[in-house]
């Protein structure tokens, strides 16, 4: 017999199991911060009443926590969903949004603000003062999510590029040590000379990049730079997937530096640069970051090969020939070169250089002196177990982000709409996280509290057992 068209009373709140992840999300996050966030983006004089701000927003958040695609699968979801329909206060028999609702507010009253940014930091305020947060130890990494743009539909322009964070310092220290070595100045260049560079635009979202993945395919995609304690994320930062690590890091520090005190900065070797380390240093930070293997042909001889004479300025190569100074480049490079003469009558130039002119060149930046420091750090005690740290910490973050809540492509276009999508990606996994971890708190507390109580009562029993002895 078919019980479709059975007629009871059923209550919403029984409808949902207590372990559900969402009951805990709903009794350890505080969302009520959302209506200071968009107050002044509702006039409460004129119109229709509108939809509650903090339903709004909870209906990405179920779209990104679970990894579902769209917001229009996102509503035929909460449409039959009674968790869902409980986590947004809606009723069994009231309507559902339509799914252009958010859309039409995003238009209207969120495009060009950062409120969803705001959001995540409203939530990892949550995180701080649950005492969730230790930033002795920030890791920093980006990944990167293919862009809703098709790979055959573009046009190569010539675009001007951002100037690097660390020009201008940089320049002013290859001045002095040109004026130092008695060279000339060098002839300055315009920045939207030396920045113009020939790159592929897509026609179809022109803010992404074209990324190289891997050695044989080639997509337009974004990058999302992240850094994350050993808890989770907390902060962020968007860019086109072709942007160089060293480009975006600045983006990504300043952030972190305005919201957090840090010690130190664990990256992989792509932020491994002279520009990055000097800054590190000048702040007093301790940078951690890997081996990074040299970029020499295999059979021929590695830059540690040739010994840097600091005292008479000078390398000298394998088979004690020196390599004088001869300039300093406006990268901010010192160069050396041998003597012609040497190498020609040289059993190992088969191994030193493949140069025309028989003349081996070796460079050292300015900033050279801090890699060293660098080096000097990651051979410290500790630092190896620390930057592994970043497996069980930057690279599950990713991994998860991806497997589950749908940051391995994107459907939206515009650098605008991902930094929303990134914003309210990781704020969901940053209240999932905190859920989590209070509910696990309380659990143990109850444990011990238990125990606790009941302990008086285990002792009475223990004394009414114990058999009574001439000593007492």
């Amino acid at each position: 017999m078919s019980k479709r068209n059975q007629i009871g009373f059923y209550s919403l709140e029984d409808l949902v199991p207590q372990e559900h992840l969402l009951r805990d999300i709903d009794k350890y996050i505080d969302f009520s911060f959302i209506y200071q966030l968009v107050e002044d983006k509702y006039d409460q004089s004129n119109g229709r009443p509108s939809l509650d701000p903090v339903m709004l927003i909870k209906l990405p958040l179920i779209q990104y926590l679970y990894g579902i695609k769209s917001m229009r699968q996102t509503i035929k979801e909460v449409e039959v969903n009674m968790a869902y329909r409980w986590f947004l206060g809606l009723d069994i028999q009231d309507s559902i949004p339509h799914f252009s609702t958010f859309g039409k507010n995003y238009s209207r009253r969120f495009k060009g603000t950062d409120i969803f940014e705001q959001i995540f930091y409203g939530i990892l305020a949550q995180c701080i003062e649950a005492h969730l947060v230790d930033t002795s130890e920030i890791f920093i990494d980006r990944t990167h999510i293919k862009a809703h743009a098709n790979n055959k539909k573009y046009e190569s322009k010539e675009i001007t590029e951002d100037t690097l964070f660390y020009v201008k310092s940089l320049q002013k220290e290859i001045e002095i040590d040109r004026e130092k070595q008695l060279k000339k100045p060098l002839k300055r260049k315009e920045e939207s000379e030396e920045n113009r560079k020939v790159k592929k635009i897509s026609k179809i979202d022109a803010d992404s990049g074209w990324f190289h993945k891997g050695e044989h395919k080639q997509v337009f995609a974004y990058a999302t730079q992240v850094a994350c304690d050993k808890n989770g994320c907390v902060g962020y930062t968007i860019h086109p997937g072709n942007q160089h690590d060293s480009r975006t890091f600045i983006s990504i520090y300043n952030k972190l530096k305005s919201h957090f005190t840090l010690d130190k900065l664990v990256m992989d070797a792509g932020y491994k640069t002279p520009g990055i380390v000097h800054l590190l240093f000048q702040d007093n930070l301790t940078p951690v970051f890997p081996y990074k293997r040299p970029m020499t042909k295999k059979g021929f001889f590695k830059k540690y090969d040739y010994v840097y004479d600091e005292y008479y300025n000078q390398y000298i190569c394998p088979n004690m020939k020196t390599l004088a100074y001869t300039t300093t480049n406006r990268d901010g490079y010192r160069e050396y070169k041998s003597n012609s003469y040497d190498c020609m009558t040289c059993s190992l130039i088969n191994k030193c250089t493949q140069s025309k002119d028989k003349r081996k060149q070796v460079q050292r930046h300015l900033w050279e002196d801090d890699m060293v420091r660098c080096e000097n750090i990651r051979h410290s005690l500790g630092m190896t177990s620390i930057y592994n740290n970043r497996k069980q910490t930057i690279e599950r973050l990713f991994g998860t982000a991806k497997e589950f809540h749908g940051l391995r492509y994107t459907n939206l276009i515009g650098k605008e709409k991902m930094h929303m999508k990134i914003g309210l990606t990781f704020a969901c996994l940053s209240i999932k996280k905190l859920a989590k971890m209070l509910k696990s708190r309380d659990l143990e507390g109850s444990i011990f509290l238990s125990i606790f109580n009941y302990l008086p009562k285990l002792i009475i029993e223990y004394k009414k057992d114990k058999p009574i002895t001439l000593n007492e």
